[in-house]
This record gives C-alpha cells, structure tokens and sequence, in this order.
C-alpha cells in the first residue's frame, strides 16, 4: 500500500465507541494502564517468538533493551507511550486496533499453541485478553496516532491516525509517501496521545504519572521510563522464588505496599496450584490498624491479574478476621468485565479466599511455636482475629489459635492455650472453665471461683466482650465442653481434693441449725421481695458470704448484659441469692433472727448483701443507698471497736 486510505471500524457503530469511552470504565487515569498493559504484551511477544525462533527471522537492528517510554509535553499537549516490541504489520493494525474488541493477545496465544512453541510459563506475561483496552485513550484525547513497525525484517513502518469518532486513516509510511525517515523508525510501537484541553495538566505533570504508573502498573516485568526516569522500581517478589529474596527485599517491598517502616512481624509467601492457581505475598504487621475501632475499613488484599492491579484492598479475598494481612494476590485467570476494572464471577474469590484462610491460620499454627512471638502477634491483633468464631470450616485451627490469661499464670501478660490448659487439667475432668470480667484483679473477688481455687482447677479468664461470643459459638474443644465457671455445677467438683487452704476458708466452722438457717432465707426473700427468686444456701462459696447465681442455669451474668446492653434494657434481672452458712456474718445474722425476727440490723445487712453483690456484677446502677449504709455501719462498728478496746 502506498497511498493513504479512511477505513470504518468494522464494529461501525460510533455509539458503541461512546459506551466504551464514557460508560466503561470508572476512572480517567485507567487509559494509561491500559496502553502500559499493550505495549508489555508486546515485548513479551516479542520475548517469545524470539526464543522460539532461536532469534531468527526476527528484526535485530535494535540492541537497546526491553522497555516502555513515556514522554510528555505540556505545550504541545501531547502524551506519548512507545515500546521497542514486536510492533505491527499494516494488516495486523487493521485487525487489532480497527476491530473493536478484537484481542491481538488472544490470537497470538491460540497461534503459539497451535505452532507448538514455548510452554504457558513462557507466555504467562501476557496480559490483553479483550481487545478494548487501547479504546479508554479517547477518554482524555482529542486523536490518537500510532506510529508502529513489525519485528519482521522486511516490514514496514505503518501509521494509524484516529479521532475515536468512528473512522480511522491508515498508511505505509514508505520513501515518497511522505515519510523519507521512515528507515529510522525502529522496531516497535508509539502512540502519540493528543490530550483534550480539560486532561492536560493532569496527564502531562511527570509526578502524577510516575505515580499512575506506580499505582497500576508497578510489578509490569519491563522497565517504564517516565521522561527517561524509570518508575516501577519495585519488583514483583511474590512471582520471584522465596529462596532467592532477601529480608531486605520483603522489608522494601512491605514498605511500598503499606507505608510502613517498620519491618513487618512475619511473611507468607505462597505458590498455590490447586484448587486454584494464584500466588500471593502477605505480611503480617508489627502494629494493629485497628486502635478504637479506627480505620474498620481499611482493608483487604491487592489483587493483580498477571501483574496489573484490578483492585485495592479488595475485601474478598480474604476473611474479615485475617484483615490484618497485607499483601497481593496474582492470578492469571481470573474472569473480569470487559474493562478488567470489576470481577464478573466470584467462584474463583471465594477459592481463593477459602485457600488464603487455611494457609494463613497453617503459618499461624508455626508461629506460635515461638511462644514469645506470638504473644507479640496476639497483643497485637487477637482483637481482631477473634473475630473467627463464625468461621465453621476453620473451627479446629481457630481454637487451636486462641490465647487467654488464666488463674494459673503469674502476671496478666501470660498466654494459654486450650491444649496448654488440657494437659494441666484434673483426673476425670472434661471441661475447660472459663470466667469474664473487667482485670485478674476483679475475678480474684469473683465469689464464683472460689470453689475453683479451692480445688486447684484452673480457669481461663476472659476479659473482652468478644471472648463470650467465641466460648459460646465453639462450645467443646476436642473432648471438653466449654463451660462457665460462673454456671459449673458444684457437685461436678465435690469429688475432687482440696488443695488451697485459704484462710479465709470457713469450712472448718460449723453451720447453724437447719431451721435457723431456713428462718434467714425467709427473712432475706421477705426483705428483697422480688428483687430475688429465691435465697437459698450454697456450695460454691468458701470465703465470701454470698452470691448472685443466674436461676436459668444457662446465661451468665456477662452475656446477660451483652444481650440487654443490644436491646436497650436496663433493668436488674432476678437471681438466686446464695448464702455460705459457715460463713461467720451469716452464722451472726441466723443467731439474731432466730433472738428477735424483727431485728433492723438484718434487714439492713440484707439489703447491704444484694447490693454488693450487686455492685460485683455489674448491675448496681445508684450506689446511693449502699454508700449510705456502709458509712452507717462503720459508725456503728467504730463505737463498738471503741469500747472494745
């Protein structure tokens, strides 16, 4: 061809163009990645037709290395992308960029394996796949020309000029046509984007589109030089072999991905094949996100499809009690909308995310062999990864993860875990006791453990309102139930020895007489009315002189709250008063009921009783009453500690 010649896309319809242009794709800087995208298929194109040719038949008049180049001139409102690839003949050009929705890459693929040539590995660059990529240029310009050459030795340079508006010119650029430089045009192609008047600042500023190139277009295998100064300096790790990347390497690229300077508290780098093919590189950070409920949406993975990115911090890809992962996931399947901007079938997410799961909570579980490090890492996140108790497919891992403070350890930074709390537990016992509240200090005046203590069994001590949520969606870990302190029935615990002689223990005193301690009960039921269902004697205590016990035997005191914190009620729920009748305040009060029923010192007593108990549990709203009783009583016992002395 030597004369220059209009063509008609072939799709013929300019309303199509429009949709493409206007409708497609969500944001303008897309265009770039895009064109960065085609001119990276095409140096792998030209990577692998060379090694499958052994170099021949290829046009070598060009030794300068693989690279895109990005120029721009603002005078001139012209943008300019050029790569030194396999270029295009006149016919190729026609069909590639003169069909809408035609994909070069696509055909270029079928070819190579229809020819036999290098396996997919080899090909695993090439990105295009839909053919309307180079289309999103006509969101920023006024034209567009290509100036391209084929790698063919005996091809000739071509140039294709278009205003999107639905037609396009084509012609040889040969000697006479007015093109006499056209020998000096090298092997390759370039695009000359003549910018509208509204995107010129924006596309023609070098660091905003160093920082375009970062954000889409970073991890393309070839080096992007904008005005001569590359901008993707960092490398894709996560398709580099572990055993080559140093810790410095991981530490940079971390540092890029999530601005963090700190080195991150562990690195998992995956390979996966089945059930689905993709590979990821994830961090876990030394520091939380997550401080007061802060940055909840700040999350998720990066997910690039054959090194581009298609979308940040998608949510998907991981489950939600994991989002302190950071990291990238690669695939090179994965079905996306023609724009490559939004994903058309979530099966393969939700493959991968299922698969993510599983190897983080594995690395996880080798983690935690270093007790001390993951200490740091539950410190840190567990908040969080609490969160996984409604994950069912993962419940073994999940509790094997756990960690909590106990009655056994030493100081409150002390971690344990269901195993380590199992191997401590008594003969014949099937059930890990748990028990909430605010610090060790308050469940250390907690009535309900002193039977435990009594009997040296231990108890997990949970400290956040999630931790309820968890024991009551695992239930059982291995062959023990999960079960409340709070609820544990103290005959399940008779059998066992005594091994704290607290001396604040009154079992060695002696319990008034049935129908003393019978006309108490009565006293204090007719006293509290119906601020109690029953007052009844107990065998759980052994150094305080009462407790509050839940009558439905099922909920405990902190879930209670929970549930009417959530349904706005405030309102005191009616329990089960328990009395110790070795106790020495309860024995003196049954001998002055018995001498005179009418006694004010018990009805005050009582009232002073419920309300500590009461305030114990988190349910005394006006502490008026009892601090007034407490100063009255303390006036009283100082006369009498006056006298007694």
């Amino acid at each position: 061809m030597t004369a220059q010649a209009t063509y008609e896309f072939k799709a013929e319809i300019k309303q199509l163009l429009d949709i493409l242009v206007h409708s497609l794709y969500t944001e303008r800087e897309i265009f770039l990645r895009e064109l960065v995208s085609n001119a990276s298929d095409a140096l792998d194109k030209l990577r692998i037709v060379t090694a499958s040719q052994g170099g021949e038949g290829a046009e070598s008049d060009d030794e300068a290395p693989l690279e895109i180049r990005i120029e721009a001139d603002k005078d001139k409102k012209l943008l300019t992308i050029s790569d030194n690839g396999i270029g295009m003949t006149e016919a190729e050009l026609v069909e590639n960029i003169g069909t809408i929705a035609h994909s070069g890459s696509s055909s270029f693929l079928k070819a190579l394996k229809e020819s036999g040539g290098p396996n997919g590995q080899n090909a695993d660059g090439i990105i295009g796949r839909f053919g309307v990529g180079f289309y999103s240029v006509y969101m920023v310009a006024q034209s567009v020309k290509i100036t391209t050459r084929s790698y063919r030795p005996d091809a000739m340079p071509v140039e294709w000029i278009s205003d999107g508006q639905g037609s396009y010119t084509i012609r040889e650029l040969t000697p006479g046509n007015g093109a006499d430089e056209s020998a000096a045009i090298p092997r390759g192609t370039r695009i000359e984007i003549s910018l509208k008047d509204e995107f010129v600042a924006e596309f023609t500023e070098l660091d905003d589109l160093r920082m375009v190139i970062r954000k889409h277009s970073n991890f393309i295998g070839f080096p992007i030089l904008v005005s001569g100064e590359r901008a993707n300096t960092v490398p894709a790790l996560w398709r580099e072999p572990k055993f080559q990347i140093t810790k410095e390497q991981y530490k940079e690229f971390y540092s890029f991905l999530t601005y963090d300077h700190e080195e991150p508290m562990d690195t998992l780098h995956l390979s996966v094949d089945a059930p689905v093919q993709f590979n990821a590189l994830c961090f876990i950070p030394k520091k939380t996100k997550d401080f007061m409920g802060f940055d909840r949406e700040d999350w998720g993975l990066d997910l690039y499809v054959r090194r581009v990115l298609i979308q940040r911090q998608n949510k998907d890809l991981i489950p939600q009690h994991l989002m302190f992962v950071r990291g990238v996931v690669d695939t090179e399947d994965l079905p996306l909308n023609i724009s490559r901007e939004t994903l058309q079938d979530n099966l393969l997410i939700r493959k991968i995310n299922t698969t993510l799961a599983k190897q983080v909570l594995s690395h996880l579980e080798k983690m935690a062999e270093d007790k001390d490090k993951y200490a740091e890492f539950w410190r840190e996140h567990s908040r969080v990864f609490k969160a996984g108790y409604m994950d069912f497919a993962n419940r073994e891992a999940f509790a094997g993860l756990l960690r909590f403070n106990s009655s056994s350890c030493e100081t409150a930074d002390e971690l344990v875990s269901f195993d380590e709390y199992i191997s401590r537990a008594k003969l014949d016992q099937k059930k890990i006791y748990f028990a909430f509240g605010p610090s060790r200090e308050a469940l250390k005046l907690n009535p309900h453990l002193e039977i435990f203590r009594k009997k040296g069994v231990e108890v997990l001590y949970l400290f956040e309102p999630i931790d309820e949520f968890v024991m009551d969606a695992l239930r059982k870990h291995k062959d023990f139930d999960l079960t409340p302190a709070e609820l544990a029935k103290p005959e399940d615990l008779a059998s066992l020895p005594d091994v704290d002689a607290d001396s604040t223990d009154t079992e060695t005193q002696a319990a008034p007489e049935k129908p003393a301690l019978d006309a108490l009960f009565e006293r204090f039921k007719a006293i509290l009315g119906d601020g109690v269902t029953e007052v009844r004697a107990s065998a759980r205590l052994t150094g305080s002189p009462c407790c509050l016990v839940n009558p439905d035997g099922h909920t405990t005191s902190s879930m209670d709250k929970i549930m009417r914190h959530m349904s706005h009620d405030t309102s005191v729920p009616k329990k089960v008063m328990e009395l110790n009748p070795k106790h020495e305040l309860i024995r003196n009060l049954a001998s002055l009921n018995q001498a005179d029923p009418a006694d004010p010192f018990v009805e005050q007593a009582a009232k002073q009783l419920f309300e500590s108990a009461l305030l114990l549990e988190g349910y005394l709203t006006d502490p008026h009453a009892l601090v007034g009783r407490v100063q009255d009583l303390l006036a009283k016992s100082s006369g009498w500690y006056t006298k007694a002395k």
